[in-house]
């Protein structure tokens, strides 16, 4: 491995033979950093073919029920979206991509997710199959549910009792 992509430690960080302190600030700075971007690391079952939570958006209005999910590098075909007995379900599969022309390509660092995408949500309402729409542009899957017959959204505001001690 070529020295400038070789991780830095204590007996291969360049020095003058004393410790100058270098070494220290370095390793304060790495593990500062990798405290900042801990949440943003995709975990190793993802990068191994595991099952994977889309990042997503789920909102509901008088109109009905949408969900956004993010699915980067996720091929249209590879989506299956179905709703069955008051269940919305999202599935995606995104294969590793394999280069074969270069069997002497290492990876120095792989955190993109491979593998099943899935997320099921139970919606407030029972909805008509038939209307429900699915588009996928740009990564981001839609799925909108629209309310049965213009039902509007239930809400009732619960009153807090008084505790008696």
């Amino acid at each position: 491995m070529a020295n400038f992509l070789r991780p830095l430690t204590r007996s291969n960080f360049p020095s003058t033979g004393e410790d100058d302190g270098s070494f220290s600030l370095w390793r304060d700075m790495d593990r500062l950093l990798d405290d900042f971007t801990r949440g943003m690391r995709v975990p190793a079952a993802a990068r191994e073919g595991g099952v994977i939570n889309p990042i997503v958006d789920v909102s509901e209005s008088d109109k009905g029920f949408e969900v956004k999910a993010e699915l980067p590098g996720v091929e249209e075909r590879n989506i299956d979206v179905e709703y069955s007995d008051g269940i919305l379900s999202l599935r995606a599969e995104r294969s590793f991509e394999k280069e074969e022309k270069d069997e002497k390509k290492r990876y120095h660092l792989m955190e993109r997710a491979y593998g099943t995408f899935m997320r099921r949500f139970r919606l407030p309402f029972d909805a008509d199959p038939n209307k429900v729409e699915a588009s996928f542009e740009n990564g981001v899957l839609r799925i909108f549910v629209p309310r049965p017959g213009g039902a509007k959204a239930h809400t009732k505001k619960i009153e807090l009792k008084p505790t008696h001690h």
